[in-house]
């Protein structure tokens, strides 16, 4: 939000510079790692790959460029691309500490140490938390699933929580029962978020190998043993 200018340079400059090595290369099969907030906040759910985008941030905005690009690409050079639209990923070794962290690394890490975690909002936004053996696995069925070139897929569990869902689960696996803080509401955040999964399990052979608490407690139990590492080295 406070640089849209480096976000543009990064994401769309970013990816045509990757589709011009390709094409030059001859590479066959181009995957690329698009995003869930290209619709933007539509109120529909769940959000299908022919829904009308409407990104409401520079990064979306620039998601959804590259998208363009590996399209044109695909129909003027021949290269097969297939755009990945990820939903909110998760799992271990994301660093909670990053600007561009995800809200679980952040609240996980908080909950350990028993810190209150932050709520932008009213904690009932939602979203289709994704498992990262999830998306690896999408990933690699991109990069062989046949007549898939100049596809977009949704990448996700087809499930949805709220951040106060989250709160919850996060509470019962830690056997806690900490409560989170709350501030206003970020400018360009979607309120929900929720994934059809439909044209990727037909066409990709796509299956969640994870469901969103089996996800979370194996990146809790990630973090717990980095925390107690760290404090056993200290």
């Amino acid at each position: 939000m406070a640089d849209p200018l480096a976000s543009h340079a990064v994401n769309t400059n970013g990816t045509l510079g990757l589709l011009l090595a390709a094409r030059d290369l001859g590479v066959r099969r181009f995957v690329f790692a698009s995003s869930s907030s290209v619709y933007g906040d539509t109120p529909t759910l769940p959000k299908s790959e022919d829904l009308p985008t409407d990104p409401l941030s520079p990064y979306a905005v620039s998601k959804l460029a590259a998208e363009r690009y590996c399209r044109v690409f695909h129909r003027l050079y021949g290269l097969e691309t297939v755009c990945l639209r990820y939903f909110n990923v998760f799992g271990p070794r994301q660093d909670p500490n990053s600007q561009y962290s995800a809200v679980i690394p952040k609240f996980i890490t908080m909950m350990l140490r028993g810190e209150a975690p932050l709520v932008h909002g009213d904690g009932t936004q939602s979203r289709d938390f994704s498992y990262i053996a999830n998306v690896v696995q999408a990933n690699l069925l991109a990069a062989e699933a046949p007549g898939v070139g100049g596809e977009v897929f949704n990448v996700a569990c087809g499930e949805r929580a709220s951040l106060l869902d989250l709160v919850d689960g996060l509470n019962r696996i830690l056997g806690t029962s900490i409560e989170p803080r709350f501030e206003s509401a970020r400018p360009g955040d979607v309120k929900h978020s929720l994934a059809d999964i439909s044209r990727a399990e037909r066409l990709l052979g796509y299956r969640p190998l994870f469901r969103f608490q089996e996800g979370l407690a194996l990146t809790v139990d990630w973090y717990r043993e980095q925390l107690s590492g760290g404090e056993r080295a200290q």
